[in-house]
């Protein structure tokens, strides 16, 4: 049975019934989980599992997803349960046939989304730390939103990637880039709006009744501008989300440099993850921003 006695026990605990898996089915399209679609006695759920571990990396995905929930403008998967024993670590979430989004429900999300980046914060970052796919995403708060970019994301991706062996070149570009980091931010000061944390296309979709879904969140606090530019890496969004927002929440026009800031992040995450060519890309992307500081 591996961990899944214990896991209908965990559902059955936090649904207040007793749950018997009578199926499960993997579900593909992560690279990190394994996922599955539970059912029994009538209800089905979407199951995560991973090593044990990872037990917090699913405590701080459900805490993530329910600070979105509480905000009441983007409509995620409700989390169930998480846990964890000897063989795996597990997190339940309410069970979504989600399909891929089309100009009516992206419009909708852009126009959602607006709406959460309204919701802010005390600080930039968050109560907890979480993670960014699998690496871990440092979110002690912060006043000052330059240093929290700086301290918090973009060096510690550069000392993860140094501890990794990747080029000198790319850290020592990258080093002068936070030192003129200040000068993508004259006359701009961000609120600390609730941010998704990871949006990409991937993590986005519809319900079957069609409500727009975002999910697999990297929550914190910070500048609307870092969701919204993640928007347009790895495929991006289609028009229709992009000028939903825009009509919503009009962005400042210093987001047209600065979003190369922000997917720099994302990228050199992508770096320490994967290899690869993510360390040319993330080259150009530093001399380009260099370029215009």
């Amino acid at each position: 049975m591996g961990p899944w006695r214990d896991i209908e026990r965990s559902i059955g605990a936090a649904s207040g019934t007793p749950f018997p898996i009578e199926s499960r089915a993997v579900i593909g399209g992560g690279c990190i989980n394994e996922c599955y679609a539970v059912r029994g006695a009538g209800r089905a759920y979407f199951a995560k599992l991973n090593a044990p571990a990872r037990a917090e990396m699913f405590a701080a995905e459900a805490a993530g997803l329910a600070e979105i929930a509480r905000s009441r403008t983007v409509r995620v998967p409700r989390p169930i349960c998480h846990g964890a024993n000897a063989e795996a670590s597990w997190l339940v979430l309410e069970y979504l046939e989600l399909l891929p989004g089309d100009d009516r429900s992206m419009g909708q999300l852009g126009r959602n989304l607006a709406r959460m980046h309204r919701v802010t914060g005390q600080q930039h970052g968050w109560h907890r730390d979480n993670t960014i796919g699998a690496t871990p995403q440092i979110n002690t708060g912060s006043d000052d939103w330059i240093d929290f970019w700086r301290e918090r994301r973009l060096r510690f991706q550069l000392r993860l990637a140094q501890s990794r062996g990747h080029g000198s070149r790319l850290i020592a570009a990258g080093e002068r880039l936070l030192e003129g980091l200040p000068s993508f931010f004259r006359g701009y000061s961000p609120l600390p709006s609730l941010l998704h944390g990871d949006l990409w296309s991937g993590n986005a979709g519809r319900a079957a009744e069609g409500e727009p879904v975002i999910y697999d969140p990297a929550v914190y606090y910070g500048d609307r501008e870092a969701d919204f530019a993640m928007t347009e890496l790895f495929g991006g969004f289609p028009r229709s989300f992009h000028d939903a927002y825009r009509s919503e929440f009009p962005l400042d026009a210093g987001y047209e440099v600065r979003k190369h800031l922000y997917n720099l992040y994302h990228v050199l995450n992508h770096l320490n993850l994967f290899g690869g060519g993510y360390g040319a890309q993330a080259e150009r992307m530093i001399e380009k921003l260099l370029a215009l500081a």
